[in-house]
């Protein structure tokens, strides 16, 4: 039996009825939301990858002046278009593309320029999670995509030469280097508990203009 209070008459006996509606009303909600985050988790993968088919906003930020959108880092392939940030803590993940220690590396001095983005943020919408996600397509890279950075007014590019996975707790991969590289990872989309992907690419040299392929 259930109590509740009204107003007017005090305490009084309900019947089960609400009770009833609660019951059933709680696994429909857990059922859409399963929904929901199946939807989200697959939506990224539709995107297309070939360069012809980036979305235009991209690619019109690509066939634009280095560095007129800003410090950002591009991957035609798997639709990659994200500001490059720096800062103290991994708040500024949800800003962008994280431009880990600096000092042991960028584009223009060379070592080991590592930045790291978000696998998998649920939004409230499909498009806010691909954009919460930036690199929830990371493990699609193929040895030999190129991946474009703007840095500091100029545009530098990279060809992958490599990809693997790591343990959580392996932090040599931000370490300095004497080659100049750039090195991409985020947790595996198993969490950051099981462990991280890393994308290693070497430079190709500035950049002065991209087209879309036909």
């Amino acid at each position: 039996m259930i109590m509740k209070y009204h107003y007017r008459k005090g305490v009084v006996k309900t019947t089960g009825r609400s009770r009833k509606l609660v019951l059933i009303g709680l696994p429909l909600m857990l059922a859409l939301a399963g929904l929901y985050v199946l939807f989200v988790a697959l939506s990224p993968a539709l995107v297309s990858v070939p360069f012809a088919n980036t979305d235009a906003k991209t690619e019109q930020r690509l066939k634009s002046k280095p560095g007129e959108y800003g410090d950002r880092l591009f991957i035609p392939q798997i639709n990659i278009d994200v500001a490059i940030v720096t800062g103290t803590d991994d708040s500024v993940l949800d800003k962008g593309a994280w431009h880990r220690h600096p000092e042991n590396g960028d584009p223009i001095k060379g070592g080991n320029f590592v930045l790291s983005a978000h696998r998998f943020t649920m939004g409230y919408t499909p498009q806010q999670t691909r954009a919460k996600s930036p690199f929830f397509n990371i493990d699609r890279l193929q040895i030999g995509d190129q991946i474009f950075v703007d840095y500091q007014g100029a545009r530098y590019g990279y060809k992958i030469s490599r990809k693997y996975s790591v343990k959580p707790d392996a932090t040599e991969i931000e370490a300095a280097s004497k080659e100049p590289k750039l090195t991409l990872y985020s947790c595996t989309l198993e969490g950051s508990a099981d462990g991280r992907d890393v994308i290693e690419a070497t430079p190709l040299g500035k950049v002065d203009k991209i087209e879309a392929e036909n």
